[in-house]
């Protein structure tokens, strides 16, 4: 199928690793140019030259997305260096694990409120471009109890609720906006890769959860990103996909 996205101008924020170096290579690959932002800058120089070899655009910025002036700098910054934006992928999160006020704060500055101002900040440019799409990193935490970590299911649930108000306001300018629902994603230094190696209890509890009996990959969460962002799904928005495996059922 022919995605239409060679040439597009498209942000992963969060992108160093895991889920969100995989949305960014998935673009990468189908031709987009790609800007990536993260804290660190080892990793995020490793994913830059990662992103780099399949031959496109990308540019990188190191950025803190919970810092609301820094992230409104590299939105611009990087629709400046890709000549124009017709895609943001929020994906980075705080995990915010412990029901306590370190917890929450987490949560709400990382999962949500980077989102949501790095939306304000990307649709005006987008908008210029003729339109788009938004697409958001929410989980399966944030579509059902989340015990274990309270902040995070809320916040998520949150992110999958703004979904739809945001698909609804933002039509009128030819912008769409999906939510990824995610569930248990392993990675080398992921949360998962982490609990196979010092909790085997928690990992094969999750494991043996998902009726195919593994989990899930980054590339897998990627490749519903790319479609969703590309004129193949032009008549889908304001939804969340689970992308689990069928952890829920």
């Amino acid at each position: 199928m022919e995605l239409g996205l060679s040439g597009k101008s498209v942000i992963v924020t969060g992108a160093s690793r895991g889920i969100g170096l995989a949305i960014a290579e998935g673009f990468a690959k189908e031709g987009a140019k790609v800007s990536i932002c993260a804290r660190g800058a080892e990793g995020l120089e490793v994913a830059r030259a990662q992103i780099a070899t399949y031959g496109g655009t990308v540019h990188a910025q190191l950025c803190d997305v919970s810092d609301a002036d820094a992230l409104v700098a590299y939105i611009d910054a990087a629709a400046a260096a890709l000549g124009g934006l017709n895609v943001l992928v929020s994906n980075p999160s705080g995990f915010g694990k412990t029901d306590d006020e370190d917890g929450w704060r987490l949560g709400l500055d990382v999962d949500l409120m980077a989102l949501v101002r790095g939306s304000w900040a990307a649709v005006p440019h987008i908008e210029k471009a003729g339109g788009g799409a938004l697409i958001h990193t929410a989980s399966i935490s944030g579509l059902t109890a989340s015990q274990r970590t309270p902040p995070y299911g809320a916040v998520k649930a949150a992110v999958i609720q703004y979904t739809k108000t945001q698909a609804l306001q933002l039509a009128a300018k030819n912008i769409r906006v999906v939510c990824l629902a995610p569930g248990s994603i392993e990675f080398p230094g992921g949360t998962w890769d982490d609990a196979r190696q010092n909790n085997p209890k928690l990992y094969a509890g999750i494991k043996g959860s998902i009726p195919f009996d593994r989990l899930g990959a980054p590339e897998e969460v990627a490749n519903l990103a790319v479609f969703l962002a590309s004129d193949a799904a032009s008549w889908v928005t304001g939804v969340t996909i689970a992308v689990d495996g069928g952890q829920m059922l």
